[in-house]
């Protein structure tokens, strides 16, 4: 198998210093399963280009092993793709032979490396078992160029189907540790297999190659079941880890202790069931057949949708997978009957990317999510609601922070629980929702949520988006 990494960055050949090898000789290292090579077919000042190159030898792989890649199963030594498309097997040998270079550090370029770069990553030939749009998904949300094309089984048998393989470039500007990294853990993704025993030391290296990336992914329960090999517990485990280490209520995910702190403090107005009663009516009021509820949490407001006929399609997201799991449980989706099925999935991902899943929708609920994220992820977030997923009506409720004088048992300048990163005023709420209303192509009209105070307004507050037709 063959990688290359090739950057425009001036001089280029300072690739050498970020990699730890010296483009003027040939660097072979001995692997368990062959022999991993790396050369530099070009190496200017204006572009310099690293090629990992993986010999693999099927047959002294399986010789002398029990079993029917062994003793029984001699064809199988020899009638393999091992030696070109063994996508662990590249992992393997990146991940030992650039191993420096992965931890980011460079002895006479360390700025270097600590800056972005242009870099463009090929491999000429990859297994790509879920096609095209597979590595489309995987690699995009990174912010990668996916440039790829299918290759035939043979060129001589056009007419064969079932190629799973494809040309693949990745290009970017991003640094050179962040370029292997993805790579050192998608390759094997890609292929959705391993050709080595996976056990709970693979989780460590999942989460160390993983951290600042993967638990943001919105294809994190694939990425993590492909790489363990569809080991259930072990996928449970490192999807549970991930989620610890990511802090998910930075996103909007609605965990059982910060739902409960929150409506300790709202609890004497019966707030949360005002909420969902009013966004349930808004929902009815624009006719919605189809309804996101990003930000669903354990699902109380999709239990409610899935009562009502009237929503024929339901997709609750949460970027917490225990909350979706728990909503799952509580919803009884695997006891209902299949054409109730048919209209509500529940699935896990995160509000700050681009995801297909949410395209088609006619409306959108966001419940007390949006107050939960930072500045950077809000912003992240309100392109993925508007821009890309594009609902023609959207139902934002937030907590207005003037009304916060009123709750006896909240200190003067706490908000309502520890994981919220802001709460607005009215006038706050107006302007932000003006703003998004003007910038993607969208009329808003603001209502009061809960009882009303004549001088701090109401407890919650609420937006109604609507694009293309006029509000009723």
């Amino acid at each position: 198998m063959l990688l290359t990494l090739t950057t425009t960055h001036r001089p280029a050949t300072d690739l050498g210093f970020l990699l730890h090898k010296n483009p003027v000789r040939l660097q072979t290292e001995e692997m368990t399963f062959g022999k991993a090579h790396v050369f530099y077919p070009e190496a200017s000042a204006d572009r310099c280009t690293a090629s990992l190159l993986v010999d693999v030898d099927p047959v002294a792989l399986v010789r002398g092993r029990r079993g029917p890649a062994g003793e029984a199963g001699q064809l199988q030594q020899y009638v393999n793709d091992r030696p070109y498309a063994a996508n662990s097997f590249l992992s393997v040998a990146l991940g030992s032979i650039f191993r420096t270079a992965l931890t980011g550090k460079s002895k006479e370029r360390q700025q270097l490396a600590d800056t972005p770069i242009p870099l463009v990553a090929k491999l000429p030939v990859i297994a790509a078992r879920g096609g095209g749009e597979l590595v489309t998904r995987l690699f995009e949300p990174l912010g990668y160029t996916v440039t790829l094309a299918p290759l035939p089984l043979d060129e001589d048998f056009p007419g064969w189907v079932g190629s799973s393989y494809v040309s693949l470039e990745l290009s970017a500007t991003v640094t050179l540790q962040t370029l292997l990294t993805h790579l050192y853990v998608l390759i094997p993704v890609l292929d959705n297999e391993k050709h080595y025993w996976v056990g709970e030391d693979e989780i460590e290296k999942l989460l160390k190659r993983g951290e600042g990336w993967l638990a943001d992914h919105p294809e994190k329960e694939l990425i993590v079941s492909r790489y363990l090999k569809r080991q259930r517990s072990l996928t449970r485990t490192a999807l549970e880890r991930l989620e610890d280490e990511a802090s998910p209520e930075a996103e909007g995910a609605s965990p059982t202790a910060s739902d409960d702190e929150e409506q300790k403090v709202e609890r004497p107005l019966g707030l949360h069931e005002q909420r969902i009663g009013t966004v349930l009516s808004v929902l009815r009021g624009v006719d919605a057949k189809t309804v996101l509820d990003l930000g669903c949490g354990e699902g109380k407001l999709l239990r409610h949708l899935l009562a009502d006929q009237q929503f024929e399609r339901i997709l609750g997201m949460d970027v917490s997978f225990r909350s979706v799991e728990i909503a799952r449980d509580k919803l009884k989706l695997h006891q209902l009957p299949e054409r109730q099925k048919t209209r509500i999935e529940v699935v896990q991902g995160s509000l700050m990317y681009r995801d297909k899943r949410l395209a088609g929708f006619d409306a959108a609920a966001v419940v007390e999510v949006i107050e939960h994220l930072d500045a950077a992820r809000l912003a992240a977030f309100e392109r993925v609601l508007f821009e890309f997923a594009q609902p023609r009506h959207v139902v934002i409720t937030t907590p207005n922070a003037e009304y916060n004088v009123l709750f006896p048992t909240l200190p003067a300048g706490h908000f309502r629980h520890r994981d919220h990163r802001f709460e607005w005023t009215r006038a706050q709420f107006a302007a932000w929702s003006e703003q998004q209303a003007s910038r993607f192509g969208y009329t808003v009209r603001l209502a009061p949520l809960g009882p009303e105070d004549p001088t701090y307004g109401a407890p919650s507050q609420l937006a109604t988006f609507s694009r293309g037709e006029t509000q009723a």
